[in-house]
């Protein structure tokens, strides 16, 4: 049963956040280990085997009646579809061509873009304190993560496109989950099938251009294969966490708390690999980004803080109470 409280909504939105905070920070580990200590650096064609165990993960739940039919048009899904593969490359990409802190400066830029698409499309206005606390967060991350910075033109691109493909991909998980009253689950049974086909295909290809390595020279031993296996299994769960996540709240919200997951990962990192470049700008950067965090969920949770005109978008309400069941649920 959905949560018909207040009180039961909060706390079905924290334990919301909680599974993509732990997957994220998971996934990203397992892939580190994976790419440093067994050299597997086919980024985007891991990509495509995460969302072909997050398929099969789709048709099973289907398969047991978890979650009822549902219908997305293909304009909107190949549009999709379209985003999320370059926000896919484009990450990547930005990545190998920029300096680590002009990719981290990237990163931040997601979140004014993703408020400007809400302005824009949605005709979303936001208070002061709303503003200052997303001003705030994005100060309080980029000092603790923004370390050299250098330009050149192809990073620039990549990363321009990679930017607005990302914000465009969150905006579009939120926009069609409301839409079409779709549930995550639904989403991802329509979106993964062809996300893993293509990246895939693709794959293997863009990420000989990006590393000169062939896919099929890699020397796959068996512990190798376990930590694929392990992140592929861990991406089933960030994947559903996150299209839980923007549909509960917005791709603003998932950014700005997101980045909680960039502070947790820089603790454990100082834990697990040791303190260098553990220092008081760091620590100080943390305290800012953690403090901004809670004076957005403060701000945007009050009234106007985060005001929307209403949209007549059409409703299937059937697929909608039983995608609210399934989210609640999950």
């Amino acid at each position: 049963m959905a949560p018909s409280t207040k009180a039961e909504k909060k706390v079905v939105d924290a334990a919301a956040w909680m599974f993509n905070v732990v997957t994220s920070v998971g996934i990203i580990i397992v892939n580190k280990a994976l790419m440093a200590t067994y050299g597997y650096s086919f980024a985007t064609t891991l990509t495509g085997l995460h969302f072909t165990f997050t398929t099969i993960m789709t048709l099973i739940l289907r398969w047991l009646g978890c979650i009822q039919p549902s219908h997305l048009p293909l304009p909107d899904l190949l549009r999709f579809v379209i985003y999320a593969n370059f926000s896919i490359v484009g990450m990547n990409v930005s990545l190998m061509w920029n300096s680590v802190g002009f990719y981290q400066i990237a990163k931040l830029s997601m979140i004014p873009v993703s408020c400007l698409l809400e302005i824009v499309v949605d005709k979303v206005r936001y208070s002061r304190d709303t503003k200052l606390s997303i001003g705030l967060v994005l100060v309080g991350v980029s000092v603790c993560t923004v370390t050299d910075v250098s330009v050149n033109t192809k990073g620039f691109i990549a990363a321009f496109i990679a930017v607005w493909s990302t914000s465009l991909q969150q905006y579009y998980v939120h926009h069609l989950q409301k839409k079409y009253s779709l549930s995550s689950v639904n989403l991802l049974g329509h979106t993964a099938p062809i996300q893993a086909g293509s990246l895939l295909i693709l794959g293997p290809f863009i990420d000989y251009r990006l590393t000169s390595k062939r896919i099929d020279a890699y020397n796959y031993t068996l512990p190798a294969v376990i930590f694929i296996t392990l992140s592929c299994t861990i991406a089933v769960g960030t994947n559903l966490s996150q299209f839980i996540c923007i549909g509960r709240f917005t791709a603003v919200s998932f950014q700005v708390l997101g980045h909680m997951k960039t502070i947790l990962v820089l603790i454990l990192g100082f834990i697990f690999f040791g303190k260098e470049g553990l220092n008081l700008h760091v620590v100080l950067g943390m305290i800012i980004a953690v403090v901004g965090m809670i004076w957005y969920g403060n701000a945007s949770s009050k009234p106007g803080g985060k005001e929307r005109k209403s949209l007549s978008l059409p409703k299937q309400q059937k697929n909608g109470a039983d995608s609210s069941e399934f989210d609640s649920k999950v």
